[in-house]
């Protein structure tokens, strides 16, 4: 049987949680609270395969709840269902311990889909935060990557940018022209592209060197 357990300070909410939880065969509603501290003492004594959590609630917050939620019980999966869907917390959330964030404007479906994963340990989020974590995880690994391009290589790429040889920038920059092309090969390396025209663009795209 598949446990879950509801929190949200507003009944019509838990009310709706509550029936779609009793629409699924296998699955039972083992409690519900409307209060942060509450869901603490009634998650312990339940040990609910899944929490379902507001993250705005009385007394601890739901970011309080999780976090607190996840240290005792580390097998219960926490569902933060809430209308927040700003980056800060989201980010919470997920700090907190959250592996499922659903907002309240999705339908049914995506709630017992959620909360099917969650039992069986695997995340689930909204379509809308999915893409703002996937944007926020290729923003972050973009800037890690343009932070390991060394002063050099971008002199390099800048003057390949201006039409200069090999030979020119060899002389401009006071370096051989094998270590002219090291520094091409790395560049080019680090922003994984094969020749210098798309490297060229790929640098001024991201303002490393002038256009």
């Amino acid at each position: 049987m598949l446990r879950v357990l509801i929190a949200d300070d507003h009944e019509i909410v838990r009310r709706g949680v509550r029936d779609v939880v009793a629409n699924q065969p296998g699955w039972e509603v083992c409690g519900e609270a409307s209060e942060g501290s509450a869901i603490l003492a009634l998650a312990q004594e339940q040990q609910p395969n899944v929490v379902v959590l507001d993250v705005s609630m009385p007394g601890l917050n739901g970011m309080a709840v999780t976090r607190q939620i996840r240290q005792l019980l580390p097998a219960t999966e926490v569902l933060l269902f809430t209308m927040h869907d700003d980056d800060e917390t989201v980010a919470g959330g997920l700090a907190a311990g959250a592996r499922g964030y659903l907002l309240k404007t999705e339908g049914e479906a995506q709630l017992v889909a959620a909360i099917g994963a969650l039992a069986v340990h695997r995340p689930y989020f909204s379509p809308v935060i999915a893409e703002m974590l996937l944007d926020a995880t290729v923003h972050e690994r973009t800037r890690s990557r343009l932070e390991t391009f060394t002063l050099r290589e971008l002199e390099v790429a800048q003057l390949i940018a201006e039409g200069c040889s090999s030979k020119q920038i060899a002389r401009k920059l006071g370096i051989s022209i094998k270590t002219v092309e090291s520094h091409r090969a790395a560049a080019m390396r680090k922003a994984g592209v094969r020749r210098a025209a798309e490297f060229v663009r790929f640098a001024i795209k991201h303002n490393l060197i002038r256009a």
